[in-house]
């Protein structure tokens, strides 16, 4: 390992942000080693195939490369790239369609992967599509719902009730079924 990318490993996100801002590809690249995967899965929550989420990463990188001076450092940098890049899948989803159907969660059971653990990547693709990216966006990306509003040009309101709809769905399908079999004497 050279002594060029083991410093690049011990720099702090905020100093390679501001060198990469200057131009330094190197410690740019560093940032995409360290956060991409994260923001892979963030557009994979949000409902991108994997295909779909490795496009709008590498746009969001190119464009966070492009922006990299405006990152003041004031958050982190992967929730700065993670904003980015739920924008970027937003306006891509907006140009495919205005609204998706609402999956009825009635009498389904809770999505089950093959170990038997609840898969939440399943759970969230039964909300609405407006319900999971809010409910991604605020507890996947770490964005205040004032924020989501301005990224999906939503009123608040309607922000917050996508949120509170989404969580409450994904509560009701994450729920363990009761157990039937037990028989009430009364």
């Amino acid at each position: 390992m050279s002594l060029r990318s083991q410093s690049l490993k011990d720099r702090h996100d905020v100093e390679l942000a501001a060198q990469a801002a200057a131009g330094g590809r190197q410690e740019f690249g560093e940032l995409v080693r360290r956060h991409g995967s994260a923001v892979r899965a963030l557009l994979r929550r949000m409902g991108a195939q994997s295909s779909e989420a490795d496009d709008v990463a590498q746009d969001a990188f190119i464009t966070a490369f492009q922006r990299c001076g405006e990152f003041r450092g004031e958050g982190t940098f992967a929730a700065w790239v993670k904003r980015i890049a739920a924008r970027l899948y937003l306006k891509r989803r907006a140009h495919e369609a205005r609204y998706a159907e609402e999956v009825e969660m009635e009498d389904v059971a809770p999505p089950v992967d093959a170990s038997g653990k609840v898969d939440l990547d399943e759970a969230l693709k039964a909300l609405s599509e407006a319900e999971r990216v809010c409910v991604t966006l605020c507890h996947g990306a770490g964005m205040s719902q004032p924020e989501i509003a301005a990224a999906m040009n939503l009123p608040l309101g309607t922000v917050k009730s996508h949120v509170k709809r989404g969580l409450d769905k994904l509560r009701a399908r994450l729920a363990p079924e009761p157990d039937r079999s037990a028989v009430h004497v009364g």
